[in-house]
């Protein structure tokens, strides 16, 4: 898909889904922007979709390749006084496509971890960044040990995103399903991380969730080899999701400096995951293929 043809798809995206959220005004009061806010944001999503994860990236980017699209392109600060103040808008508009692409919800739910560091482990005492949020925690997948966060990321079999939390990387990822629990299917895939007692299974089957998780080396497994074959073959999309948005999106790159910022920015980056997977969805590709549409 060319540069102007993906430009132009996720902005009618955004500007149809905007329309129907009219019945309550987004803006009270001001003058009207120059920059209509499904601009805003269609720049912000493809400018996240090409790797352009700062705010002057994607200004700058769009006032000189794309000005003739954007007419109303003015200075940095408006442009990202207007984004900021659409953050709440932008998390409806994520949920919305989910809506259109899952319309009964989601069967199968698969969920992982990855790390956000903050700074370097060994700057971690001097920092004063997130002092009282972000935690000292270990990633057993990179055997990384670091300062910072956790995010949670819970995706349909499909590989849609349903949900993303944000943690400090000391909490057990196992309770960050209770805060998800509202949007986990009734089955529920993880790693081995998720292994639990069987009071915890118990707990999470009275929230109506069945986890399964590959077993430990020496724990002792039941269960059909085709059933734990399915599972390992299925847990593994969740890893592709987040590798996309770690090298694609940088998610785990924090530029913020507060948890609003940091949270604003994240909700940014899954918005433009998501909006990426409708436009597949919409032209019958694999819904992750994204070098499909982002040239």
């Amino acid at each position: 898909m060319l540069a102007e043809k993906h430009i132009i798809a996720v902005y009618c995206l955004v500007d149809e889904i905007l329309k129907k959220m009219e019945k309550s005004k987004l803006r009270q009061r001001g003058p009207k922007p120059k920059l209509s806010d499904a601009e805003v944001i269609a720049m912000e999503i493809v400018g996240e979709s090409k790797g352009l994860d700062k705010d002057k990236y994607i200004h700058n980017y769009f006032k000189d390749h794309w000005l003739h699209l954007f007419p109303g392109i003015g200075n940095r600060t408006t442009f990202l006084r207007q984004a900021a103040n659409l953050w709440a808008i932008k998390q409806e508009i994520r949920k919305n496509i989910v809506q259109k692409i899952l319309p009964f919800g989601s069967e199968l739910s698969i969920i992982d971890g990855f790390p956000i560091p903050v700074c370097g482990f060994r700057r971690a005492h001097f920092s004063k960044l997130f002092k009282g949020n972000a935690e000292f925690g270990h990633c057993a997948a990179k055997d990384l040990r670091y300062f910072g966060f956790k995010g949670h990321l819970l995706v349909d079999e499909t590989g849609l995103i349903i949900d993303c939390a944000v943690a400090a990387a000391n909490i057990d990822e196992r309770e960050m399903i209770f805060d998800m629990s509202s949007q986990v299917a009734s089955d529920l895939l993880g790693d081995k991380g998720y292994i639990c007692s069987e009071f915890r299974k118990d707990e999470f089957q009275h929230e109506g969730i069945n986890i399964h998780t590959p077993l430990r080396g020496n724990m002792k497994d039941d269960r059909p080899k085709e059933f734990v074959k399915m599972i390992n073959d299925k847990r593994r999309l969740v890893e592709t999701v987040i590798g996309q948005l770690t090298e694609r999106f940088n998610i785990e790159k924090v530029r913020a400096r507060d948890m609003w910022h940091l949270t604003v920015r994240i909700g940014r980056k899954l918005l433009a995951h998501t909006v990426n997977c409708f436009i597949n969805y919409t032209l019958g590709n694999s819904i992750l293929q994204f070098e499909k549409i982002v040239p």
